[in-house]
């Protein structure tokens, strides 16, 4: 499991994860923000329309590279029923098809990765608004926001691994990207006061009962299960290169949850670092590599964690571990517990 420091264990912010699985810190990886422009057509570049997304009852067939206000309405339903899609943008690619799947099997609806008729109708038993109008309070406005620098040991300056901006920290809470956050709110300045439009992702009813974890390497995807190995929820995961890193198959244990966890960067324990590289402790916090929450694991070293780049999950591969968005991470930290069984699949 992940050495910890000296440090008090009462004091979780402090304690320090010394781990083989963080993508590398090179300028690019980790710290450095990496979010992509929303592809033409992805879901319009105008201003989306309030009213007419959250009245609209069409159930169009939905597929690998469809686009636009269907497909976010069906990511925003989908998270509120604890299938996540990463991020909501309204793009129908890797991750949406992975989960939709996943979706599909656990209704016992026909698994084809597209939303047909069907999964639209299971999803819409949930009636609730997709879209939710948002007040930026005060204390969101406060931050503290830092920018975080590319260079390695400047990052091991620092104090915390804080929001690089508002607008960050809101796309995160509301579980979409900083691009699409914008293009609903266009126009907008986000300020305290100031009312946004944001994903309703806020109020889908957490699942009950959970009591196993079950990981479809191939699918990339992470399944909560009950106690009848029945999936109560999804969510996608970059792991690591299969040639380098790879997540072993079969049963590990969760044997610990760290919140706003440091990371001690040792190039000695990652891949495909300088192995003259300075070992550093990277301060906590959400744009820390290892994101906002740690579940570590039976194997030294691993855990399953939050990330710095939500953008990348499902898309990218990892020095070992299993990533996940951090409010993805922080959601399933609800679910699992410590003596949770991980079984990891081809």
């Amino acid at each position: 499991m992940p050495r910890q420091t000296s440090r008090s264990p009462t004091s979780p912010r402090r304690w320090a994860i010394a781990l083989g699985c963080a993508l590398a810190l090179s300028a690019g990886a980790a710290g450095a923000k990496q979010h992509r422009a929303p592809a033409k057509g992805a879901a319009g570049t105008q201003a989306v329309d309030f009213d007419a997304m959250n009245s609209a009852n069409d159930t169009p067939l939905l597929k690998s590279g469809s686009r636009g206000p269907a497909v976010v309405r069906a990511q925003v339903l989908l998270d509120r029923a604890w299938y996540s899609s990463g991020e909501i943008d309204g793009r129908y690619a890797a991750n949406m098809q992975r989960i939709v799947k996943a979706y599909q099997l656990a209704r016992a609806l026909k698994d084809t990765g597209t939303l047909t008729p069907q999964t639209w109708q299971s999803l819409r038993e949930d009636a609730a608004p997709v879209l939710v109008r948002y007040t930026v309070t005060d204390k969101d406005a406060a931050g503290p926001y830092d920018k975080i620098p590319r260079d390695p040991v400047a990052r091991g300056q620092l104090k915390a691994m804080p929001y690089e901006s508002l607008e960050e920290a809101l796309a995160e809470r509301f579980h979409t990207s900083i691009p699409y956050l914008k293009q609903l709110n266009a126009g907008k300045s986000f300020a305290a006061g100031g009312e946004i439009v944001v994903p309703n992702v806020v109020g889908g009813p957490a699942p009950a009962k959970a009591a196993s974890i079950e990981i479809d390497k191939a699918a990339r995807v992470l399944y909560v299960l009950d106690a009848g190995k029945r999936p109560l929820a999804a969510f996608p995961i970059s792991i690591g290169n299969e040639k380098i890193d790879p997540l072993p198959i079969g049963v590990l244990t969760i044997r610990n949850e760290v919140k706003n966890p440091s990371f001690t960067y040792d190039p000695v324990l990652l891949k495909n670092e300088p192995q003259n590289a300075q070992k550093m402790e990277l301060a906590p916090g959400p744009n820390n590599p290892i994101g906002s929450i740690w579940m570590g694991l039976s194997k030294p070293h691993w855990g399953i964690h939050g990330t710095a780049n939500p953008g990348n999950v499902g898309h990218s591969e990892t020095n070992g571990c299993i990533h996940l968005t951090n409010w993805d991470a922080e959601r399933l930290s609800t679910l699992a517990k410590a003596g949770f069984k991980v079984d990891v699949r081809p």
